[in-house]
Parts: structure tokens; sequence; C-alpha cells
């Protein structure tokens, strides 16, 4: 089934568009989420929880590309769940807990001015990933979005691992210049 025809399913809110998703971007999501955790159950509950939010926002959000929204859900997912297991790990739970209570009552320091930096910081990065070749778009996307190691970002573009590390560490140093000639500093 096609991703617009996924889509109408989930503006119908037929409950086929879950398990579609499922059928069609599970193992996707999967790798996704194995690439950020090490728990096979830890990815698996991930992307259960991406194809969730899926459903929640679908309708009203109708994303461009369905592939590309739910790998996003699923590695920021993945990512707290690391963040989460990692926190865990420090302080049994209740650092998470407490931190998430304390939320409600007292709102982040500079969290305005954090946001609008991260806006610009997220446009800007835009901007240049759409002005790269493609090729060193797909290298860059592969290894530092979907968190590929170095030798599968190589087999993918079909290159060799040094070619590999050589490009990207050129993208890399290309982003920096990109983000002093647009005044963000990190």
């Amino acid at each position: 089934m096609e991703d617009e025809q996924i889509l109408d399913l989930f503006f119908r809110r037929d409950q086929a568009a879950v398990e579609e998703c499922r059928a069609r971007y599970g193992p996707f999501c999967s790798s996704v989420a194995g690439r950020v955790l090490q728990s096979p159950e830890d990815a698996e509950e991930c992307v259960n929880d991406a194809l969730l939010r899926a459903w929640n926002a679908i309708p009203p959000q109708r994303p461009r590309s369905l592939s590309a929204f739910l790998a996003a859900v699923t590695r920021n997912l993945a990512l707290d769940r690391l963040r989460e297991n990692a926190a865990q790990k420090r302080g049994g739970g209740e650092v998470p807990l407490a931190l998430h209570e304390l939320e409600e009552a007292v709102p982040a320091a500079g969290s305005v001015e954090e946001a609008v930096e991260g806006r610009l910081l997220s446009e800007s990065i835009d901007r240049f990933l759409r002005a790269l070749p493609e090729k060193e778009r797909r290298a860059f996307l592969r290894r530092y979005w979907y968190l590929c190691p170095v030798r599968e970002v190589a087999a993918q573009g079909g290159m060799s691992e040094g070619a590999a590390a050589s490009l990207l560490r050129r993208v890399r140093n290309k982003l920096k210049k990109h983000l002093e000639k647009e005044g963000i500093t990190l």
C-alpha cells in the first residue's frame, strides 16, 4: 500500500492504517530505534509508541513523507528511552520523575531563548543540507540522523570506509563554516 493510501486510512480513522504502517515501515523503524538502543525489546516498544504517536498526530497533520515522519518520531522516542535508561542507572528512575514533577511548577530558565535558538539552528542546518550534493547529504543523514556506523555509510554510498570518513569530515567542516557565516555559535 502506498503512503497516500495509508494517510487516507489515518484520516478516515481506520485502524488498518497502523497495521499498514507496521507492515511497510516496521523493520525500518526497528532499525532506526535499534541504532540508538541496545535492547531489541526497547527498540520494539519505541516502534509501537511511534505508531501510536502517528495515530494521534494524523490527522490533523499530514506528513509529506510518512517514512521520514515515522523515522523522526521513532528516533526521538529512542533517544528519550536512552536518556531514561541512563538516568535510571544513575538514580533508580527517581531523577527523571523528580525533574518532570518540577517542570510543572518551575519552567526551565531561558527556555524561550533556547527554543528560539534551537529553531534558528534547525532552519540553518536544513538550508545547509538542501544545498549539499546528494551524495554528501545522504552520507551526512545516514551518519548523524540515522546513526549508522561509518562502515555502513561507506557500503551504502559505494565507497571505502576511509573515503566515507573523509567525506563526513569535509561535510562537518562545511557545516561549521556555514553556521559561523550565519552567526550561529555553539
